[in-house]
This record gives structure tokens, sequence and C-alpha cells, in this order.
């Protein structure tokens, strides 16, 4: 099936690091589609011309529950720029790392997020994030312990687990090509 080659952004909101990971694999599987991809941070949003892409991709992590407020005024202040392009959210956190949670429909903070916001994005995914107490500041690591001890995950204070399903990641890159 033959589609013609797209500009496409892909803008992302990292706590830690790891969605800017994640968005580096999509850029590499679309790229290898043959697309152009620019990945920038949300905080340099207004070093690109948004109408300037065929598609916006935006990636967002969760910390303690929420995703950036940044994100939240991103879209809000760009929201007719994203509806009249090909789009596609994605969310970062760890409660995807569980089955019953880890699919748009079913992950309570994405849910969550589509209803605090007007903007319906053509294309959804969620990925597992990771834990990496090592690399976190002291109220972080005792936090996100507690947090992790509440819904059974991983707690101790050397662990780096990730989860992210990359083959996952992958196929949302082909989806993006594809849109």
């Amino acid at each position: 099936m033959q589609y013609s080659k797209s500009l496409i952004l892909i803008i992302y909101s990292s706590t830690d690091g790891h969605t800017f990971e994640i968005c580096q694999r999509l850029k590499q599987v679309i790229e290898k589609e043959g697309d152009q991809v620019k990945l920038i941070a949300i905080s340099d949003e207004f070093q690109v011309d948004l109408a300037s892409f065929h598609k916006i991709v935006i990636g967002a992590s969760i910390r303690y529950g929420k995703h950036s407020q940044q994100v939240y005024e991103f879209i809000k202040r760009n929201e007719h720029i994203l509806d009249s392009k090909l789009n596609a959210f994605f969310s970062v956190n760890v409660v995807a790392r569980k089955p019953e949670k880890n699919q748009p429909e079913t992950n309570p903070y994405l849910q969550k997020f589509l209803k605090q916001i007007s903007w319906r994005p053509k294309e959804l995914a969620v990925f597992a994030g990771k834990i990496d107490y090592p690399s976190y500041r002291f109220w972080d690591r005792l936090m996100i312990r507690l947090i992790m001890w509440m819904s059974k995950g991983p707690t101790e204070p050397e662990a780096v687990v990730e989860f992210t399903d990359w083959q996952q990641v992958e196929a949302f890159g082909l989806r993006i090509s594809k849109m």
C-alpha cells in the first residue's frame, strides 16, 4: 500500500527521560517507513511552526497521577491546528504495566486526561513506563516507592525496572506512518 511521505512532529513531555526514549524509537520506526520526523520537547514548541507538519504526535508521561500542565496548555493553545492535522496522543505510565490497564480504553490516567480536554486525538496509545529509583531525588523515590507498594509494584530502593513493551511502541509507530 502506497501513501505519500509526511513531515511528522513528535512533541513530548518527559519527567525522567523515558518518554523521550519512546519518542526516539517511534522516530526510528517512522523514518524507516520513509517519513521525516522532527522530535522536540514541549517546552520548545515555539521553535517550530506547527502548521508546517502533516501529522502531529504528542507523548506525555505521568507523574503522581497527572500529565504535565504544559501538555494541557499546549493542547488548549493549539487545538485548532491539531484538529486540522492527522494526529495522535500517547501516555506513558507505570500503571500500564498491568495487562488490564495497558490499552487506551482501560488506562485510568488516559481516560481521566481525555475527560479534561476537548481535543479528540485520532490515534491513541498507552505505554508502560519505567521505574528507576537510583535516579530519583529523595522525595520522589520515597513517594514512588509508596505508590508502588500500594499497587504491588517493585519497591527495592536500587530497582531499575523497564515495563515498556517495545513491540507495542513499534506497532504504534507504523500506525502513525500509515495514518
